[in-house]
């Protein structure tokens, strides 16, 4: 495949997905590297189609001991209206697409920084305040927070789930298939033609530590920082399992 951007550039790629546990728990890492190179999004759709799910017991049982884990790595915050709301909402449907779409929807009209705010904005709504990110209601009232009128959101979200989403998703899977990621997230820094993953995984929870390696990687300190090995700490591409 060819790389995702021109030679010249240096761009952070991250490969996510909005219904992924350990995603919002790098959510402060995107915003750490934001500050020190482009960061570029691309969805993976890990609950769209077959794959989405309605809420129950099953699935709140599965998913609770691991947003503990990862709050308790990373330090972000999983809302009471989460635990004892959103998961307890038997009505509720987990679906990856509607967001991402929403996030391709916000990029194409305010710009590729605008989609990254959405993105954290949805996460922010799913984690911290029990939403259902797969309304249209919903995804429409965290547009306009950021400013953007609802009938130029709706009709820019229509043309992206006709016309874009499955190709975006697609995309996304065949770029992390050939970094030869597994999960998400996925860092993945490019520098001119050349792509390399980033073990994000050890830099949960210490963003500045983070921004430094950054800015050693593309050039904007001097700092040498001491390599680490680490677990991954992603949620499964395939089974969507968050261990």
């Amino acid at each position: 495949m060819t790389t995702p951007a021109t030679a010249h550039d240096t761009v952070l790629h991250y490969i996510h997905d909005p219904l992924c546990g350990w995603c919002y728990g790098a959510a402060p890492l995107v915003a750490a590297a934001r500050a020190v190179l482009p960061v570029q999004a691309h969805g993976g759709g890990m609950m769209a189609g077959r794959n989405r799910r309605r809420v129950d017991a099953q699935l709140r049982d599965y998913v609770m001991p691991h947003d503990h884990r990862i709050a308790q790595m990373t330090g972000q915050a999983f809302g009471e209206d989460y635990f004892n709301g959103l998961l307890k909402d038997t009505e509720a449907v987990f679906d990856s697409a509607p967001p991402i779409a929403a996030v391709l929807a916000v990029q194409s009209i305010q710009g590729v920084a605008a989609g990254l705010d959405m993105l954290a904005a949805i996460q922010r709504a799913h984690y911290q305040q029990g939403r259902r990110i797969s309304e249209v209601s919903t995804l429409t009232e965290l547009a306009q927070a950021l400013g953007i009128d609802a009938a130029t959101f709706a009709a820019e979200l229509q043309r992206v789930e006709q016309e874009e989403l499955d190709n975006h998703i697609a995309a996304s899977r065949e770029l992390l298939n050939y970094v030869g990621g597994r999960g998400f997230p996925t860092f993945i820094l490019q520098r001119g033609d050349t792509l390399e993953v980033l073990d994000a995984g050890r830099w949960l929870g210490q963003v500045e530590q983070w921004a430094a390696y950054l800015r050693e990687e593309t050039g904007t300190s001097s700092t040498t920082l001491p390599a680490q090995e680490s677990t991954p700490l992603q949620c499964d591409v395939q089974t969507g399992r968050c261990d």
